[in-house]
């Protein structure tokens, strides 16, 4: 069975990416970025699914439906990364594999910015390589679901 049905999940303020600081972003506009993702996910043989929402509640229950739709996830919660601890829970609901993707390099940038809640969860976290950083994460699942045929 081929298992290539990826749900992108974008979370808080990624829908406003062209006004946010482009050293750290990119300067791309949200759909600029979704086509990008479209086609990674289509040369790595994926077929791609997104959702975006500043909701957090709908980001939850996006969440408790992926596996509907989706074999696997690659997750940019934005901000929520660092506290979020419903979607947390939401994502070990889910009980699909995921990949966790920041367009900046959290790492080298505030404290508070340093920890994801995903952490332990998710089978990778591609950060501070860009719109390039979803090729990465789509590769990364893509292997993780090979892998689980």
């Amino acid at each position: 069975m081929v298992r290539n049905r990826i749900a992108v999940l974008h979370g808080v303020n990624l829908a406003a990416l062209d006004r946010r600081p482009a050293q750290h972003y990119g300067g791309l506009t949200f759909a600029q970025l979704e086509v990008q993702i479209t086609n990674f996910a289509h040369d790595l043989a994926l077929v791609p699914r997104f959702f975006q929402t500043d909701h957090e509640g709908e980001f939850v229950q996006e969440l408790h439906k992926a596996g509907d739709f989706a074999d696997g996830l690659v997750l940019n919660p934005g901000a929520w990364t660092h506290y979020s601890w419903a979607i947390r829970d939401a994502l070990e609901v889910s009980d699909l594999p995921a990949v966790e993707v920041h367009l900046s390099d959290v790492r080298s940038r505030e404290q508070w910015r340093r920890h994801s809640v995903l952490e332990g969860l998710v089978a990778a976290t591609v950060s501070g390589r860009g719109v390039g950083g979803y090729r990465d994460a789509l590769a990364s699942l893509r292997d993780v679901l090979e892998g689980s045929t």
